[in-house]
């Protein structure tokens, strides 16, 4: 599974995915879309978000690959213009890592 984690990555969700055997491509500061492309978003399986400053990155993605699967695992509220588009939003308070990553690979 190819996976591209967006935001730092504070409560080791990527880290977790890897441990599962996911390829992981990490892209911090404010991402773009070619940033994106360049990283494979076309041809990625999940799209992780830990940055929620970030959000625009969702309909971005989503335009770019109707197939990915998005979640957002940050404890920051998920803005209204994204949830529509987004598979899953996780607090990473409520749910450890590593369960995630294991639910996500499955």
């Amino acid at each position: 599974m190819d996976v591209i984690v967006a935001g730092a990555d504070d409560d080791g969700l990527g880290t977790a995915l890897e441990a599962e055997g996911a390829s992981i491509t990490r892209l911090e500061g404010v991402i773009s879309r070619p940033q994106l492309e360049n990283a494979g978003i076309v041809g990625a399986d999940l799209y992780v978000l830990t940055d929620t400053d970030q959000a625009t990155t969702i309909p971005i993605v989503c335009d770019l690959n109707g197939d990915l699967r998005t979640v957002v695992y940050s404890r920051d509220t998920v803005p209204e213009f994204v949830r529509g588009q987004l598979d899953l939003a996780v607090d990473p308070e409520l749910v450890d890592a590593a369960v995630v990553a294991e639910e996500l690979i499955d």
